[in-house]
């Protein structure tokens, strides 16, 4: 019984994180300029880690598997942020300025 709702609430978390990568993938596609597409694809990716790995980890069990699963986990939640405001941090610096509400993206 136990075996049976372990392995729906992983493949669950499993679906919900491939829809959330899915989201961002269309969020980066069709949002009009470059942070907003930074925005959908930081958002979605520290989501979508924590919802798949954690399925993942409901999988493995309580096993060495699980634990090294929890650690690059932890890594790609630091590090995945750091890099988004990097690269936000650089296009700002390189003078790309963000699009204003209502504004055209080539003025």
């Amino acid at each position: 019984m136990i075996d049976t709702l372990l392995d729906v609430l992983s493949w669950a978390l499993l679906c919900t994180g491939g829809l959330f990568v899915l989201a961002g993938g269309i969020g980066a596609l069709r949002l009009p300029e470059f942070y907003s597409r930074l925005h959908a694809a930081s958002l979605t990716e520290t989501m979508a880690t924590i919802l798949i790995f954690a399925g993942l980890v409901l999988q493995a069990g309580l096993t060495l598997a699980s634990a090294k699963l929890v650690a690059i986990m932890l890594f790609l939640l630091l590090t995945a942020p750091t890099a988004s405001y990097a690269l936000a941090n650089a296009a700002l610096q390189s003078g790309m300025r963000p699009v204003a509400q209502g504004e055209d993206e080539t003025t």
